[in-house]
């Protein structure tokens, strides 16, 4: 008889670590239902509402029936037609609708992309700093993580050098995210295209996460995969959602586009898991997908001003170095200067450490640089109204600058 205890839960569900950015942003709600006045900067979430064609597309749908029911595991044919539409008319590739499914949300997406080419023991090349998730999602289709880090001297963009010295025989599939969430650097086409030929030439997946495509700013160009080094595509998974360009993030519609057995593999995977995604949040995407662009770049321009007033704002502050952002709708400034520094009578050990500072003396809610990677930084989401933006940074400004 085995006398050991056994644990309730699960290790591969024990080892997850919680997504740092939701709990800051849930640190912040529960301050301010306490009455405390803090502002957040952590939530990945535009503070638009959903235009209102996409509402409306919803609206008729709930009246249909025929929503009522269950649809396509891999999405309602209509919609993935539109994508491959969309995909051509932003992306320049063509693409199948059968080597489309759409997914609740773009985590499922990312989820799904790993779990169909990721064995145990496989190795997944990670650049660093990278979006919270992804280590996890890796973790559970059983590969390694392998960090490419690229600071603040690098825009943190890392380079086919640094990947290459990354690189083993166990080397199975590499993430690869532009415009980036956190830092929100760019990747330039012929930095990317360096980098998917090198993956080409190796037999190394790519995965590549477009969730910010259309927040772009300056001289900033896209960086499609695809359209750039074409003979990726049997090796290339794309994930894709309307959440952060159509402020639908609450809406859950995401998608995947890859080469024909990998889309099979996760199709056979999501019909155990969660079946269609929900047929009124797809005919509303069907809409924000069919629409041109004309709300979308509204949304862009209110970012853009944002953007360019905290980038100025937290190049005031002391120990702050501030790489100026190029897409997404995150400024993330290296805080490694103020590392082991006194601050309001506390000595400061790490960015985690001065996260919680600014949060209890400035009462203002940043994302530590240890939910993404190395410490040393601090994410802060410019997706919020104007004069809460010019609070909250005066605010670290006060704390910081005295």
């Amino acid at each position: 008889m085995n006398t050991e205890k056994q644990a309730r839960v699960s290790a591969r569900l024990g080892a997850i670590a919680p997504s740092a950015t939701l709990a800051v942003s849930n640190r912040a709600k529960e301050l301010k239902a306490q009455g405390r006045p803090v502002i957040g900067f952590g939530a990945g979430e535009p503070d638009f509402p959903t235009p209102d064609y996409i509402v409306e597309a919803a609206v008729k749908a709930v009246r249909d029936s025929a929503m009522h029911k269950y649809t396509a595991n891999k999405g309602l044919p209509a919609l993935r037609e539109a994508i491959a539409k969309k995909t051509l008319r932003d992306s320049g590739y063509e693409v199948s609708p059968d080597d489309i499914i759409v997914t609740n949300g773009g985590k499922q997406a990312v989820f799904q992309a790993f779990a169909s080419v990721v064995d145990p023991g496989d190795e997944v090349l990670l650049p660093a700093p990278y979006w919270t998730t992804y280590p996890e999602v890796i973790a559970l289709a059983g590969g390694k993580t392998v960090e490419v880090f690229a600071g603040a001297d690098q825009n943190y963009k890392v380079t086919v050098e640094q990947l290459e010295a990354a690189r083993t025989d166990k080397t199975k599939a590499m993430l690869f995210c532009s415009p980036s969430n956190p830092t929100g650097s760019v990747y330039t086409p012929e930095e990317a295209k360096a980098i998917g030929e090198w993956a080409l030439e190796h037999g190394i997946w790519v995965l590549t996460d477009e969730i910010y495509e259309h927040l772009l700013y300056d001289d900033a160009q896209p960086a499609h995969m695809v359209q750039l080094v074409p003979e990726l595509a049997d090796t290339c998974i794309v994930m894709n959602g309307v959440a952060k360009t159509y402020a639908m993030t609450g809406w859950r519609v995401g998608w995947m586009i890859g080469p024909s057995d990998a889309i099979k593999a996760a199709a056979n995977f999501q019909s155990h898991l969660t079946s269609n995604v929900c047929n009124v949040a797809q005919m509303a995407a069907l809409a924000a997908v069919s629409g041109d662009l004309t709300a979308v770049h509204e949304m862009r321009e209110a970012f853009d001003r944002r953007r360019k007033l905290m980038v100025s704002m937290l190049k005031e502050i002391n120990g702050f170095t501030v790489p100026t952002p190029t897409g997404a709708f995150y400024a993330y400034p290296s805080v490694e200067e103020l590392i082991g520094r006194e601050i309001a009578g506390r000595t400061i050990t790490s960015s985690a450490d001065l996260a919680t500072l600014i949060l209890d003396e400035a009462e203002v809610a940043v994302v530590p640089g240890e939910a993404f990677g190395p410490s040393g930084f601090i994410r802060l989401s410019y997706a919020l109204g104007d004069d809460d933006l010019v609070e909250g940074v005066e605010r670290i400004q006060k704390l910081l600058n005295n």
